[in-house]
């Protein structure tokens, strides 16, 4: 089991919702952004961003592109909104708790 996949798992629709919070995105930026920070393949995004317009956080408009067809962008729904802010702050408290916890530890340095 790759470790560093299972923790890219739990945090990719974290990234995802704080980038469309910033300003709305379509598929292809948001895969570039997500990998800017952490290393994702795009087609991880897709079913992500289907189930967040499922679940009603997200919302989809199609907007005219220069360089070939419109593109889908992703917009945060209120109710989005408020989840994010949710996660970002259990989010916050996880990394901390763990961080307590790996300092109480005795590992070697």
């Amino acid at each position: 089991m790759d470790i560093n996949t299972q923790f890219k798992k739990g945090v990719l629709e974290l990234c995802v919702l704080v980038l469309i919070q910033k300003n709305d995105r379509y598929g292809y930026e948001l895969a570039e952004a997500v990998s800017e920070h952490v290393e994702v393949a795009e087609g991880a995004l897709y079913p992500l961003l289907r189930r967040l317009v499922k679940d009603g956080y997200c919302t989809t408009y199609l907007q005219e592109s220069s360089e070939g067809p419109p593109r889908k962008y992703y917009k945060l729904t209120p109710e989005g909104a408020l989840y994010s802010k949710e996660l970002i702050i259990a989010w916050n408290a996880f990394v901390q708790n763990v961080g307590n916890l790996i300092e109480q530890g005795d590992f070697p340095k």
